[in-house]
């Protein structure tokens, strides 16, 4: 994605007002190429763009309880996977820690599989109490409106409840 590109898609407009201005002037530095400098002003003054552009994120962030499991996953199979190797290396050396090791990698490993299931269900259970918002078509957002819609005809039902009985007996005919 060019320069260009990277200011229509951050859409702030910051960057909008800048022309990339096309020079055949070399660059100072041989490694630095010379579209990278652009004009500004027309006294010779040569002024490097930005190092990097905001741009928005593609993806919504993950929610914090399957991130903290996520990490936490990432740590153990890292964990898990340096023992593997020091078993690995202490079978080929003939070493005594090469049997507890071997052990321990296994019991590692189980635990493991249960930190990659354990994000897999936080993602779930996450999904299902709070519903997934990404798509239009989205059968927690229908539960969520109707619920909606339902509260507030209570609230209106309550409301005009209380407005016959605040009157008091007024504009009734007969008293029984």
């Amino acid at each position: 994605m060019g320069t260009a590109e990277r200011r229509r898609a951050s859409g702030d407009g910051a960057g909008a007002h800048v022309t990339v201005q096309q020079r055949s002037l070399e660059a100072p530095d041989r490694d630095i190429p010379a579209d990278a400098y652009e004009a500004v002003g027309g006294a010779g003054q040569v002024q490097a763009r930005p190092l990097w552009v905001e741009e928005p994120a593609r993806r919504r962030r993950m929610p914090d309880p399957v991130r903290t499991a996520a990490v936490r996953a990432v740590i153990i199979i890292a964990v898990t996977m340096i023992q593997a190797m020091v078993a690995f290396f202490c079978t080929m050396a003939g070493s005594w820690l090469a049997f507890p090791m071997v052990i321990s990698s296994v019991v590692s490993t189980v635990v493991a599989t249960w930190g990659a299931l354990d994000v897999w269900v936080t993602r779930q259970v996450w999904n299902q109490r709070n519903g997934v918002v990404s798509t239009p078509s989205s059968t927690a957002r229908a539960l969520r409106r109707e619920r909606r819609r339902a509260r507030r005809q209570a609230r209106a039902a309550e409301r005009a409840q209380e407005r016959i009985r605040g009157q008091g007996g007024a504009g009734r005919l007969s008293h029984s």
